[in-house]
């Protein structure tokens, strides 16, 4: 057991949205009863099948929406950042300028994001491509100038849903080889993966999300292991 004081707790948290069906319309209840904990410095995979929340969970830690039941409480204010590749990308600006409207969305100062700008297009290996239009990139382009911006968010909380490796294959392994090592490092970081030997690999505790619900919780090796099991079965 962690004794550390958590930087974030979910207690029965449960978040609806509403479906425009009928007359009335029902609500469709994306989380339904979520409860753990995120300590300082552990990187907490969260693992399920695709619909299960995983993602409607991932925007609920970073504050972009609000639990319709349970209590979510951020303990002392940390800043919790959902790294989004391509964020606000507008296509007729040019890789510069949605360098600089990317990273603000994610919560960068402008300044600190000028400050990058050398980082940015060095990592993404857009030199002489910066200042044109991101209409004229390929997807590849677009997917190395995301990456590139995304990863200058440094937060205190880290958020990540199922981007290693983006791009073409030789930016695809750099890009990957960078998270990994931000991952290893000593950040708070909650990762979602479909890939059980990348949880596996990175991540010091797992939460099984399914149907909404916090099925199991712990050891990465144990509970990878009992969601194993549970798909073999289904």
């Amino acid at each position: 057991m962690n004794t550390a004081f958590p930087l974030l707790s979910l207690r029965n948290v449960g978040v609806y949205y509403k479906q425009k069906r009928g007359i009335f319309g029902q609500p469709f209840w994306a989380l339904k009863d979520i409860s753990f904990d995120l300590y300082p410095g552990e990187t907490l995979g969260i693992i399920g099948r695709n619909g299960v929340g995983k993602s409607t969970l991932l925007r609920l830690m970073a504050g972009i929406i609000k639990p319709n039941r349970g209590h979510f409480i951020n303990h002392h204010h940390h800043q919790a950042s959902l790294l989004s590749l391509q964020l606000g990308f507008v296509y007729y600006l040019t890789g510069r300028e949605n360098a600089i409207l990317s990273g603000m969305l994610m919560g960068l100062r402008k300044k600190d994001i000028m400050a990058k700008m050398d980082d940015i297009i060095e990592f993404s290996g857009l030199h002489k491509f910066i200042d044109q239009p991101i209409a004229t990139y390929s997807s590849g382009m677009i997917a190395r100038l995301g990456f590139s911006v995304a990863f200058q968010v440094d937060p205190d909380i880290l958020l990540i849903d199922e981007i290693l490796g983006v791009g073409d294959a030789e930016f695809s392994q750099k890009s990957a080889n960078a998270m990994r090592e931000k991952i290893r490092s000593n950040k708070t970081i909650v990762f979602v993966s479909h890939h059980p030997a990348l949880i596996q690999q990175l991540c010091d505790r797992v939460v099984w999300i399914e149907e909404g619900v916090s099925k199991a919780e712990g050891d990465t090796r144990k509970i990878l292991h009992e969601y194993h099991q549970f798909l073999l079965l289904i």
